[in-house]
């Protein structure tokens, strides 16, 4: 017998948000249950994008494990190459040049920058706000064409190398630099002037989203998502590395913890960015870009085909690669969304034994579900850009 009318109505609806609307990246998915047009219940998924990152890092030698960092974070790339190869260093107990390491702070912060954009232009667009995408996405090709210039690739650059960079800066970058974040800081400018006091773009995201400083510790947050609830926390102040406890620089932090306040935070932390990589510019030393440790430096070709110490730690990377000692290691930078962490098993051998990596992605989607019950679906989608969820970085 059919059932009746009455029986297939239910007070709420499921609607599946995702994955193919664009503000879920095409690779999240959040099953929501409406009433009318509020939510009083979802489950989200991690998302699609299976990279298995950890392990095939199992199976990889260390070198080609940096090619695999690429894929987390892709939209920031260089600080995850960065994050890794800290980590094996330190595990190796070796240190890479300082040009190499001032290197790096100027290709993590260019990276920052690159990302911030990204998320701000996207969130924007998300809300219905398409002039702002444009300003940001023309100066974040401009400031690919100044990595590429380096790196010889756009989006995923396996540029470092454990023990320093692959290759030195070209001799024209340090004025091609300047002349970009001139026009980043213009662009920064222009945007704020179009949403700093825009009334639907306050309606939209002030008070929505709240996230208090409690609750933003207590599940995990870091980066800008835990400076917009008012804590004063990031790696580059509070465990220095790098020298960037000789650069000066300031760390933004808000009070309200709403999806407005992420937005400000990581737009004043694009200016930060900026006074980071001019002094970085001017602090950039003369030097080596590769560590002459034997355990991870080929020697040069002159002592390889001269003496037999040369030759024989050419045979011994290129047969056996970097062979770190017995032990473990965590490592954490301040990436562009928080903390990055990678925490390496070594037993000895050319691969890690285990390697764990600690995404700042990962404990920011996995309460998404809680910040946005009771609200609107329109207000789903303003909180979920703000809170830049990269999905590369959640598979497991």
């Amino acid at each position: 017998m059919p059932a009746l009318k009455q029986e297939l109505e239910s007070e709420t609806m499921l609607l599946n948000v995702g994955p193919s609307h664009p503000a879920m990246h095409g690779a999240l998915r959040t099953q929501m249950e409406l009433d009318g047009e509020r939510i009083v219940g979802s489950a989200s998924e991690i998302g699609y994008l299976h990279r298995c990152f950890e392990k095939h890092s199992e199976c990889s030698t260390y070198q080609q494990i940096i090619p695999y960092t690429d894929r987390l974070n892709y939209l920031s790339a260089l600080m995850n190459n960065v994050g890794y190869c800290m980590a094996v260093e330190k595990l190796l107990k070796i240190e890479a040049p300082d040009r190499a390491i001032i290197i790096r702070v100027i290709m993590c912060e260019l990276s920052r920058i690159m990302d911030h954009f990204v998320c701000v232009g996207t969130n924007l667009v998300d809300i219905g706000a398409l002039t702002n995408f444009w300003f940001f996405f023309n100066i974040r090709e401009r400031i690919y064409n100044l990595i590429e210039m380096v790196t010889g690739a756009r989006l995923t650059y396996s540029y470092t190398r454990i023990g320093g960079v692959a290759r030195d800066l070209y001799p024209a970058f340090a004025i091609d630099c300047r002349i970009v974040l001139k026009e980043v800081e213009q662009a920064v400018k222009d945007v704020l002037g179009l949403i700093q006091h825009n009334r639907i773009l306050v309606e939209r995201t002030v008070d929505v989203g709240v996230v208090t400083k409690e609750q933003a510790i207590e599940w995990g947050f870091t980066g800008p998502c835990l400076r917009a609830s008012g804590y004063d926390h990031d790696l580059r102040k509070a465990e220095p590395y790098y020298f960037y406890d000789q650069f000066d620089f300031d760390i933004p932090i808000a009070e309200n913890g709403d999806s407005y306040d992420r937005i400000m935070v990581r737009m004043e932390e694009v200016r930060q960015s900026t006074r980071i990589v001019l002094q970085a510019l001017e602090k950039l030393p003369s030097g080596l870009i590769m560590t002459d440790a034997a355990l991870v430096s080929l020697p040069p070709k002159e002592e390889v085909y001269g003496s037999i110490e040369g030759l024989m730690n050419h045979f011994k990377l290129i047969m056996h690669g970097i062979l770190p000692p017995k032990g473990e290691i965590y490592s954490a930078t301040e990436a562009a969304n928080g903390e990055l962490g990678f925490y390496i098993v070594s037993q000895g051998g050319a691969s890690p034994y285990r390697i764990k990596v600690r995404p700042p992605c990962f404990p920011i989607f996995a309460v998404f579900d809680k910040m946005i019950k009771g609200l609107m679906v329109a207000d789903a989608i303003a909180i979920l850009g703000g809170l830049n969820v990269v999905v590369g970085e959640l598979d497991r």
